[in-house]
């Protein structure tokens, strides 16, 4: 096998173990972050529901992740993945008490007390 192809194939390898390896560590630098932030607790509105829907070409099947834009009194804003369950249960314009810790959604408890029922 000549030299040229030799040389290709071992770059090609040490492309995709160098995507691999970024990928995990990206993945674990981003868990122990959040398992290193505290929990917080705030007072917030969901202003914003947006979906990302990826895969589904071909034979696969397409994968949606849900997100939820809270914005606290302060009017910082931060946006954080929840489940379809959940994403299905708060509307724009709740207000309630959010849970989370770093990235990581935790809960939201809705304040029926903000959205002018009796």
């Amino acid at each position: 096998m000549p030299v040229f192809i030799r040389l290709f194939i071992g770059f090609i390898f040490l492309v995709v173990i160098s995507v691999f390896a970024y990928v995990i560590i990206k993945g674990l630098r981003i868990w122990l972050s959040n398992n290193a932030s505290e929990l917080e607790i705030r007072m917030g509105t969901a202003v914003v529901k947006r979906t990302e829907v990826w895969g589904g070409s071909g034979e696969s099947r397409a994968n949606t992740d849900y997100f939820v834009t809270f914005e606290f009194e302060d009017f910082n804003r931060k946006e954080l993945q929840v489940s379809g369950q959940t994403y299905g249960m708060i509307a724009e314009g709740d207000r309630g008490e959010l849970r989370f810790q770093g990235t990581r959604f935790k809960a939201f408890n809705r304040s029926i007390a903000g959205r002018g029922m009796n």
